[in-house]
């Protein structure tokens, strides 16, 4: 257990499992509940980490899988860390790289010692096992680290039976490995969409005492009503005085969600892939800004939003540099798009210590309508069949 890592929940709500907590870390203090912005390759696509503290963020991610490769750990631990090498002073997240090798299907072999793969950058060999990704995010630096895991099909229950045995006999050995005490490892629970799996990996995992429990294997295509079954079961397995991290979720809605049932941490890639397409989030639900019915429109993409992009430009203007392809115009949106969710999220905490969030959850989403376009739901489907994650993919 690192020496540098401490939760105190400030308030729990007394109608649901909401609550608001800080995270303490050797790089600041995080608030939860909290998002996340992703930050594949050490940066959040087209902002800078001023324009991050502007906006909000308290933790961002990176990538073990895509910085090993490029530009190589050694590389990135001589530069003094992910801190000093990509210039945010704030608390970092890394993942294990776990998901993005799974993702690779015929580019990798798994055993019980670890997984095989081919970059996908030029097709070099690699292998990766819980001492590997232990190591490898050691020399990152990041405050937050996550366990090795297996990323089954969500829907196969006997691949996710071998999965999540193997998870567990992984994770065992991540704990051996872990030397770092300013870094706290998570574990990561998995099991699919089947409730008797996701049980038994919440009681494994949280008989070894990690500094806090990630929930993977959701938000990969499963339908969403199975997602919120998952966590109801999985939650109340969870330690009361450790975070509990959603993988890959980050719509509007599904934070509300998630919160009520006692989440502490969001990621997701969503609003930045969305911004870089003409995407962007109002309180009433996501707008298309490449429809021509905004080739005119004087009106901010949100009237009462505090953002940069907000107080400065048009629906019309930003439509304009979208389709001249100008990076303003992605620089814009992202910036939106991330302070929408910032604000959402400070917010909710807000309601959450007030003891009003079942209040903003009904006031909220009785006027917000999510929206999933055609091309969306290409995706989503594209997802589930690759047992990928849509929300995942910077």
């Amino acid at each position: 257990m690192t020496t540098h890592f401490r939760f105190t929940i400030e308030k729990s709500d007394t109608t649901c499992k909401a609550r608001a907590g800080v995270l303490h870390t050797p790089h600041g203090d995080i608030p939860t509940p909290l998002f996340a912005p992703v930050g594949t390759q050490a940066t959040v696509k087209t902002l800078t980490p001023d324009e991050l503290v502007d906006i909000g963020a308290k933790l961002i991610l990176a990538n073990t899988y895509h910085l090993y490769l490029r530009p190589g750990a050694e590389v990135i631990a001589r530069f003094g860390g992910l801190h000093r090498f990509m210039g945010w002073s704030g608390p970092i997240l890394t993942d294990s790289g776990g998901f993005q090798v799974f993702s690779l299907e015929s580019l990798r072999k798994v055993s019980d010692e670890g997984v095989v793969f081919r970059s996908h950058i030029d097709g070099s060999e690699h292998f990766f096992s819980p001492e590997k990704a232990l190591e490898i995010q050691e020399k990152l630096g990041a405050d937050i680290i996550m366990a090795l895991d297996e990323c089954p099909d969500p829907m196969d229950y006997e691949y996710n039976k071998s999965a999540l045995e193997r998870t567990h006999r992984w994770a065992e050995r991540c704990l051996r490995a872990h030397t770092r005490a300013d870094q706290a490892l998570f574990g990561i629970l998995q099991g699919g969409i089947f409730p008797d799996l996701r049980r038994e990996s919440a009681r494994f995992l949280t008989s070894l005492d990690f500094a806090g429990y990630a929930i993977g294997g959701l938000s990969v295509g499963e339908p969403k009503e199975k997602m919120w079954e998952m966590l109801d079961i999985t939650v109340p397995l969870l330690p009361m005085d450790k975070p509990r991290y959603l993988m890959g979720v980050g719509s509007p809605e599904d934070l509300f969600e998630g919160v009520e049932r006692g989440i502490d941490i969001f990621d997701c890639a969503l609003p930045t892939r969305l911004a870089r397409n003409g995407a962007v989030f109002t309180s009433r639900g996501r707008i298309n800004l490449r429809k021509a019915q905004f080739a005119e429109d004087p009106a901010p993409i949100e009237e009462s939003c505090g953002c940069y992009t907000c107080r400065h430009f048009s629906r019309a203007y930003l439509r304009h540099l979208y389709k001249a392809g100008e990076i303003l115009g992605l620089r814009l949106n992202t910036i939106h798009n991330l302070y929408f969710l910032l604000e959402l999220m400070r917010r909710i905490r807000a309601a959450s210590l007030e003891g009003n969030f079942a209040a903003l959850k009904e006031s909220y989403l009785s006027e917000y309508a999510p929206i999933m376009d055609a091309e969306g739901q290409r995706a989503k489907e594209l997802a589930r069949r690759r047992g990928k994650s849509v929300h995942n993919i910077s």
